[in-house]
């Protein structure tokens, strides 16, 4: 019967578009925990996956599926579904764990004073990293704490036990992965909100990569103490604690934590900052290139100013007018005898690299297309530049125009050396005395 209504739940969820605000329930991995000491004395800590329901309701209102252990949220300042983009019920990830409070008990401001809470995180995510809310629920209970490291000694949870709960914390990014260009302005989107009004509130922007961590950006509500920048005060007054950077630079990319401290709760994301470069694609032939049959033309293709490294440059040929056939077209074949030029690392960090090869010009060849293909992850699809072979046989004209000119030359010389002789006879007559 449970493998059955889990079916049902999936093919719910799976139906179509999800309105969030008609959700009542989500099916949700909840990855609880088994902390003891092993026989040399160290701590560990067992993973144990058991099958759960987060249930939007009243308390007190029955369990959807009761044969899993049900989180019941019940109604308060915030409704963590507000919190989730309209998305594809399959795209739609839920995950419960426990929270430590490392043995610290606050008192809660909407809590009753005889009241303690454990904590739960729900983490509501986008397949394909859209977005990631998490909620921090608070389960009442009369037990109070037991003065040390709460993960120590966890209460046990039944496999079908409900536990209600209510939403006290909401952190929440439109994305978990982000990239950007040299140069650009990107804003890394962070919202938080509390159920309850004046809350003592820090907010943290870190920065950090391969082992090096810097804080960009600290406020301290109840203070108003503030340092770093890139993070408007008035905005934070309403939850946004987005964090711009107003100019990315190879040395941006890295990880960027926007954290929500609230006594005994601590909130974060994690965005994580890619910088892409595409190339700037170039070859040293124009359009059509004009060579007499046997003549060679060094061709180049350089991929200039890219970035990360990887990056696919090839050269292809074939004949244009057979491409246009959509049945039986020959596909482009790839140029042979291709050279690559090793990578440079240019100054701003970005790389450069040229494929070439030497072109045999022959009269078969005449009107076929050459194109070089560069591609790369900043790319979409990949950038083109194309040139076409006009192959030409020797020319006839210049040979008639040297034999003329040839020819034009001896009739010149014999022209002279005629008026010499003519002119060498008439002096030899005048000197005769008779």
């Amino acid at each position: 019967m449970g493998l059955i209504l889990k079916i049902l739940i999936y093919f719910h969820l799976c139906a179509g578009a999800l309105c969030v605000h008609e959700v009542s329930w989500l099916p949700c991995k909840f990855t609880d925990e088994h902390v003891f000491q092993n026989n040399e004395g160290h701590t560990e800590t067992k993973l144990i996956h058991r099958e759960a329901m987060v249930q939007f309701g009243q308390k007190g209102d029955a369990p959807v599926n009761p044969d899993a252990i049900t989180f019941l949220v019940t109604g308060s300042r915030l409704d963590l579904r507000r919190y989730v983009e309209t998305v594809e019920g399959e795209q739609l990830e839920c995950e419960m764990r426990r929270y430590s409070t490392k043995g610290i008990h606050v008192h809660w401001p909407v809590q009753r004073d005889q009241e303690y809470n454990r904590w739960f995180s729900c983490t509501l995510k986008d397949s394909k990293g859209l977005f990631m809310v998490s909620g921090y629920l608070r389960h009442p209970s009369d037990q109070p704490p037991s003065g040390q490291e709460d993960y120590r000694s966890w209460p046990a949870i039944g496999d079908k036990e409900i536990l209600t709960t209510t939403v006290a914390l909401v952190i929440k990014t439109q994305s978990t992965s982000v990239k950007a260009s040299l140069g650009s302005q990107q804003k890394l989107h962070c919202q938080f909100a509390v159920d309850h009004r004046g809350p003592n509130v820090t907010v943290e922007w870190h920065w950090q990569n391969r082992g090096e961590r810097t804080r960009l950006f600290s406020h301290t509500s109840r203070s108003g103490q503030t340092q770093g920048s890139g993070v408007g005060l008035k905005s934070l007054a309403g939850g946004d604690a987005s964090y711009t950077l107003p100019f990315s630079k190879m040395t941006s990319e890295g990880t960027y934590a926007c954290s929500v401290l609230v006594n005994p709760l601590f909130a974060h994301v994690d965005i994580n900052l890619h910088i892409e470069e595409p190339p700037r694609v170039s070859i040293n032939i124009g359009p059509i290139l004009s060579l007499q049959e046997g003549g060679e033309q060094k061709v180049v293709c350089d991929a200039e100013g890219y970035y990360p490294l990887d990056v696919e440059i090839a050269w292809y040929e074939q004949d244009p007018t057979a491409s246009g056939h959509r049945v039986g077209a020959p596909l482009p074949k790839a140029v042979q005898n291709l050279l690559m030029s090793s990578h440079k690392h240019n100054h701003d960090k970005t790389y450069s690299v040229s494929a070439f090869f030497y072109l045999q010009a022959s009269l078969r060849d005449s009107g076929r297309q050459f194109t070089c293909t560069v591609s790369h992850k900043s790319l979409r699809v990949p950038i083109k530049k194309s040139f076409i072979l006009n192959v030409q046989e020797p020319s006839s004209g210049i040979f008639n125009v040297t034999v003329g000119i040839i020819l034009v030359t001896l009739v010149v010389l014999l022209c002279v050396m005629l008026r010499y002789l003519h002119t060498a006879r008439e002096k030899s007559v005048q000197k005769k005395p008779y």
